[in-house]
């Protein structure tokens, strides 16, 4: 009788032991999966996703002569510009993330072919700033029509005609 309790003792004793380790596992293994799915989804989808251009909702429009304009199509910067810029008190460090307002398939076409010109133009637009200016959201409009505006001049230069509709940053970082 005595050795009976004692073997139940010992059950109920690995049994806890059994229980604590299960749930540990649990843990670990949730958590593990949160962390994954936090890491992984931060960064990786929208640079996947921005190395496509991609289609707006917007149906094509007809002009008012008969001929159809091209629908708005985005083309993506490959990566986001990071800089610095000086400030009244200290130098920040801005990161900017691109894509370019195209009219139409052929528009596209040639955006992609020419973003090396469209990053160099952008850079030099981009490195004529202050923080302070940036610190604004006049300062931002102001940066992005710049932007907007010379990217226009350098395509129109090289191919005939302006391309891009619009610049739109899509991320702004200053720190």
């Amino acid at each position: 009788m005595a050795e009976e309790a004692n073997l139940e003792i010992e059950n109920g004793s690995k049994n806890k032991k059994k229980w604590i380790i299960i749930i540990a596992a649990a843990v670990l293994v949730i958590g593990g999966a949160a962390w994954f799915f936090l890491m992984s989804g931060s960064d990786a989808a929208p640079e996947s996703l921005a190395d496509e251009s991609v289609a707006s909702a917007e149906p094509a429009a007809n002009s008012g002569d008969g001929a159809k304009v091209g629908s708005a199509l985005y083309v993506a910067m490959p990566r986001p510009f990071i800089f610095n810029v000086p400030g009244a008190s200290r130098d920040r460090i801005v990161q900017i993330k691109v894509q370019l307002l195209v009219r139409g398939d052929v528009n596209e076409e040639i955006a992609k072919k020419h973003i090396p010109l469209i990053e160099g133009t952008l850079l030099g637009v981009f490195s004529t700033t202050t923080a302070d200016e940036l610190g604004t959201s006049e300062g931002k409009e102001t940066l992005r029509v710049a932007a907007l505006d010379k990217v226009q001049t350098a395509l129109t230069d090289v191919e005939g005609s302006k391309v891009i509709e619009r610049v739109l940053f899509t991320g702004f970082v200053m720190q």
